[in-house]
């Protein structure tokens, strides 16, 4: 199998690594292959099954903004990427999008924290998107986070959804 992901410019260095290291992490833990086009921003990754599919996603996620360390979490068992695009919600209006932005970091980055922490996530808010890492059961909950606040949710309604999921997550 084959994909062409682009992403952007200044993403490009943080996917190679110092000397190579993270690309050459990528490909030895995948069993892939990973071209990097520096001049157009694209990146061909070639491969099968699972090792694959995870090169993908890790590739996607340093695109999105995450640090090479936060983007291998994707290779832990039953870890995945969840990329959501804020003009979904709110249109081609720039203005509307960086307060969306704005909505779901917080004040101090206290609303991403809280999210991540009560989700077991990690989230990176980059451009017009917002990208989610989480185990397979808690992913869904942090994408529903993030959509309450896209879609102009209260923090006060946030905190709310994210103590009703954490008393659910340990009744017996």
């Amino acid at each position: 199998m084959e994909e062409v992901i682009r992403i952007p410019d200044d993403r490009i260095g943080v996917l190679i690594g110092p000397n190579g290291e993270v690309k050459r992490r990528i490909i030895k833990e995948t069993k892939t292959s990973v071209i990097i086009d520096s001049a157009s921003g694209e990146v061909v990754v070639e491969g099968e099954g699972e090792g694959y599919f995870k090169a993908t996603d890790i590739v996607k996620a340093i695109g999105r903004g995450f640090s090479p360390q936060r983007a291998f979490t994707l290779l832990k068992k039953d870890f995945l990427l969840k990329i959501i695009h804020i003009p979904d919600f709110v249109g081609g209006n720039a203005s509307a999008q960086k307060a969306k932005r704005g909505r779901i970091i917080g004040k101090e980055g206290l609303a991403r924290k809280e999210i991540e922490k009560k989700t077991n996530s990690q989230i990176s808010v980059f451009g017009k998107t917002v990208a989610i890492i989480a185990n397979i059961q808690d992913i869904e909950n942090a994408e529903e986070a993030v959509e309450l606040l896209l879609k102009g949710s209260t923090h006060e309604t946030l905190e709310h959804f994210l103590e009703n999921k954490d008393k659910k997550r340990f009744e017996l």
